[in-house]
């Protein structure tokens, strides 16, 4: 009867490990996403200066395609992103009185954002741009980045902070988690092509 009794328990136990390698997994996926932990919590960020536009040009290379593909045709995604981001583009945005920043995990830079004022008498800024790289999204570092954006902007006397993003990108929904909401729609002309996007706007 014993030796019954241990071959019973001993199924009993080789039957729960499917079980227990599920939890075990969706623990570690909880703890680690996309990115590891470690650059999370080691991240900073700082002001852009014109000496690095060949990295902001470099990153914009390499967050555009995946963020416009599935939704834009590939010759409208190529035809935005040189009147955007070419060097002498970047380098006239500056000018024109965005402020970049750049975003690192560790000692790697993973993304970037631009701001600038919109309307100085109702006091709302525009946040211009937000990209992180594809392996980085879903880690909080976006999250971290458009806070910053936020008390930056709050610094220089912002009350309001817009934003496009269009109509059929899911980065949306992020920006709903982080307080903003669509206040109109918006069609901009880009060469032959529109930009159907949606203009969303937080009160800080």
């Amino acid at each position: 009867m014993r030796g019954k009794y241990k071959m019973a328990l001993l199924y009993r136990c080789i039957k729960l490990i499917p079980l227990f390698l599920f939890f075990a997994a969706s623990a570690y996926l909880s703890v680690y996403p996309q990115i590891n932990l470690f650059m999370a919590a080691n991240y900073f960020i700082r002001e852009a200066s014109l000496a690095d536009i060949p990295l902001l040009h470099h990153l914009a290379s390499l967050t555009w395609a995946p963020t416009y593909g599935s939704i834009l045709p590939e010759e409208q995604v190529a035809y935005m992103f040189e009147v955007i981001y070419t060097e002498t583009a970047l380098q006239q945005q500056v000018r024109e009185g965005q402020t970049f920043l750049l975003l690192y995990a560790g000692d790697k830079p993973v993304g970037f954002a631009s701001f600038s004022e919109k309307e100085a008498a109702a006091k709302v800024y525009k946040l211009n741009k937000l990209y992180l790289l594809p392996d980085c999204q879903g880690s909080g570092l976006g999250k971290k980045l458009i806070t910053f954006v936020e008390k930056e902007v709050k610094k220089r006397g912002a009350a309001i902070l817009d934003l496009n993003v269009n109509r059929y990108n899911k980065a949306k929904a992020f920006y709903e988690h982080c307080g903003y909401h669509a206040h109109l729609q918006e069609d901009i002309p880009i060469g032959p092509y529109w930009m159907n996007d949606y203009v969303m706007r937080k009160q800080l």
